[in-house]
């Protein structure tokens, strides 16, 4: 729409009109939009929260940020959910996963991360519950589940009326998980073995992959072959009746392509990015750490080149999903090393461009698509008695999409993030990092390991 007057009172949009039509209010705060353009608050439906308030939650806000979906489930993620709910706290709106359940042993044993630890169904089902009644808004399975505990978790899940979502389990495909209720797929990892022409060889091979406990490097080095040959004999006919039995289940693919970008291409990582100065010193030299020990040690000259390969070869993957028509929804694995809060969203916005998304349909996957997927009725779009979570940008994103990183203002549940608020926020939080922020150590996040605070 063009030449629109947008009128925002008590936290809803009260009026979206012809300008012409439009009568602004007397006491209204008013925002210059001559020039500008208006979009819903984007959604991140793939982080970590770190714990540091003073840096993540502005960052958030200042990039038009207005609602995250934390998969990094632990209590002080619940707490700023319900504070920035109550009003109390500044911040995009939470919605945050359970601690992550896998198998045993588990990848995340000895890092620190929110995990729980289970053998068989009933342990399973115990998490489930436990979760349930903790406070987690949804459950996040994990990588080494056995079949018997993943589909005990998918059986609790159907029974309590709760979502599960996460990563593709080793030992389940990506058509029986998608069966099986789970609506969520996180990255492209094991996820893609399913469409290809040497599923039963990867799976055999698979099966026999032996990991103990906390040793991401070993894992990801060894399901590095697999997923070599999994790009390498994509069939399309394969992927035809995959996709179309995730488009008809309605599960979602989360690609994170930011996150893939830094784990296959580590030379394109910035080392000094502008954005890293908005980051404490401990969390840049603990992304440096996560980058040399979890994603290339072992990594040979040849494993560097097969790398450049899957990058490419994941791009294709989903955007052949997203033909098929597998809603895709935009998320960054922000925690991990060199995925920035609030930032990294405008770089999966240009990854999925880059995959041949229209502008609009990568809008669409960081703002309506979420939404509805989250079940927040009213958010993620631009209309009368909508909530008015909204950014204000300097340029049109459909004639670019790099134009979303152009942040005039932002409008979070009603209140104004005015130009001027905006810059003092970015200067806070750049302050803050300098002065150290809070003391971090080096654990686990729900994917990789990640500097958080101790």
């Amino acid at each position: 729409m063009r030449d629109v007057t947008v009128v925002v009172r008590g936290g809803r949009i009260a009026v979206v009109d012809d300008a012409r039509r439009v009568r602004v209010p007397a006491d209204a705060e008013v925002v210059d939009g001559r020039g500008r353009f208006v979009v819903p608050g984007f959604i991140d439906s793939h982080v970590h929260g770190s714990g540091q308030e003073q840096i993540d939650l502005p960052l958030f806000l200042a990039n038009g940020v207005t609602t995250v979906r934390d998969m990094n489930g632990q209590a002080t993620l619940y707490d700023w959910r319900d504070r920035i709910a109550a009003g109390t706290l500044k911040g995009p709106r939470f919605v945050v996963a359970s601690s992550i359940i896998d198998g045993n042993p588990s990848l995340l044993a000895g890092l620190g991360a929110p995990y729980v630890e289970v053998s068989d169904a009933r342990q399973a089902r115990e998490a489930v519950r436990t979760a349930v009644a903790g406070g987690a808004d949804f459950i996040k399975v994990y990588v080494r589940l056995t079949p018997a505990a993943y589909h005990a978790i998918a059986d609790e899940c159907r029974r309590l009326g709760v979502t599960f979502v996460g990563h593709t389990p080793d030992a389940i495909s990506l058509a029986e998980a998608s069966a099986a209720g789970q609506r969520s797929f996180e990255h492209i990892y094991t996820s893609w073995f399913d469409t290809s022409a040497q599923e039963e060889e990867i799976r055999r091979r698979l099966a026999r992959i032996t990991v103990g406990a906390g040793e991401f490097n070993s894992w990801f080095n060894q399901t590095h072959p697999l997923e070599v040959l999994a790009a390498r004999t994509f069939d399309p006919a394969r992927a035809r009746k995959v996709f179309g039995r995730l488009a008809a289940d309605g599960s979602h693919q989360v690609p994170t392509l930011t996150q893939h970008r830094v784990f296959d291409l580590p030379e394109s990582v910035a080392l000094h990015d502008d954005r890293l100065r908005y980051l404490p010193a401990a969390t840049r030299t603990g992304w440096q750490g996560q980058l040399e020990q979890v994603y290339l040690a072992g990594r040979t000259p040849q494993a560097v080149a097969e790398h450049r390969e899957l990058f490419q070869a994941r791009v294709r993957w989903i955007a052949a999903a997203a033909r098929a028509g597998v809603p895709v929804l935009a998320g960054t694995d922000t925690g991990t090393a060199y995925v920035y809060p609030g930032f990294s969203l405008h770089d999966e916005l240009e990854n999925l461009v880059q995959a041949g998304f229209s502008p609009m349909r990568a809008l669409q996957a960081a703002t309506s698509a979420p939404a509805r997927f989250l079940g927040l009725r009213d958010v993620g779009t631009v209309r009368r008695n909508a909530v008015a979570d909204l950014a204000v940008l300097d340029a049109d994103p459909l004639a670019d999409i790099r134009n979303t990183r152009r942040v005039h203002a932002v409008v979070v549940r009603g209140e104004l993030i005015s130009a001027e608020r905006r810059e003092r926020m970015l200067s806070d939080v750049e302050a803050a990092a300098s002065a150290g922020a809070l003391p971090a150590r080096l654990v686990s996040c729900a994917c990789t390991p990640v500097l958080q605070p101790a």
